[in-house]
């Protein structure tokens, strides 16, 4: 399990598989790259696959000085530079979603196929953000175990979360989530919670890319709505809905999420 120094840090990824195209995997705040390890098991056998761990997050260094989301943008394109050197298929739930459309804008050579999970082209939801502004200041005290109760419900849906049969699953990620360092989480945080609107950027420009939107009816962080108004920014992007599903539905309801993939990168 290598890993490469970008921007002055190291940074962890894994890689899977051949084939002349490469999928880079993008995950969420406060997940790691597990949260695809469906995805990358059924797209090995066709595809290179790469998925990487954020700044502070699963094995990558820690958050050692304040960043914005432009630096995870960076991370992402001197990734992709360094290890592939040619356009792949991006792949960003959440977080992973605010890079892709960002590297879309600002790097569009890097992205041949673009697919967002559970994110949004907006800036932060003026009510959320006033919950997630408080959850931080929290955390500065706490850190964030205490407040798993709050941040759980948050990131899955009801139906993962009170499925018996996948009792494990969630105490897995409830206790990577619990062990994480405060100051990262307050860090990245900060960064991604004050990102900018890139809506009307993307009207603008058209389409660059073929793109898949994937969403979770569930999603209560960048619910359905905000998909929408992505689909209708980007000329030709083709929206997926995952019934019974929350903010993480790679997790959540791999199969689904892996049909989706798949059936669009074949088309």
């Amino acid at each position: 399990m290598p890993n490469i120094d970008i921007n002055g840090r190291s940074i962890h990824y894994v890689e899977h598989g051949t084939g002349p195209k490469t999928i880079v995997f993008s995950h969420g705040y406060l997940m790691r790259h597990q949260m695809f390890d469906a995805q990358i098991a059924a797209l090995s056998d066709q595809y290179r696959v790469i998925a990487f761990d954020h700044r502070g997050h699963g094995k990558s260094d820690p958050c050692n000085d304040a960043f914005g989301i432009y630096d995870l943008v960076d991370d992402a394109a001197a990734l992709i530079d360094a290890l592939v050197g040619s356009p792949v298929h991006f792949v960003g739930m959440s977080t992973g979603g605010f890079v892709g459309l960002r590297l879309l804008l600002r790097h569009p050579e890097l992205i041949d196929h673009l697919i967002l999970i559970d994110t949004s082209a907006q800036a932060e939801d003026p009510v959320k953000l006033k919950r997630f502004n408080l959850l931080l200041f929290l955390v500065r005290f706490l850190g964030i175990r205490p407040l798993l109760g709050q941040v759980i419900p948050l990131m899955f849906g009801e139906a993962f979360r009170k499925d018996p049969a996948r009792r494990t699953e969630n105490a897995d990620w409830a206790h990577y989530i619990g062990g994480l360092d405060k100051t990262c989480v307050r860090r990245f945080g900060r960064a991604i919670f004050d990102r900018d609107d890139v809506l009307d950027d993307l009207a603008e420009r058209g389409n660059p890319a073929p793109t898949l939107i994937v969403v979770g009816e569930d999603d209560v962080v960048t619910p359905p709505q905000r998909s929408e108004a992505m689909q209708d920014a980007i000329a030709n992007a083709k929206l997926v809905r995952i019934p019974a599903s929350g903010h993480s539905s790679p997790v959540e309801s791999p199969d689904a999420v892996t049909q989706a993939i798949t059936e669009f990168l074949a088309s």
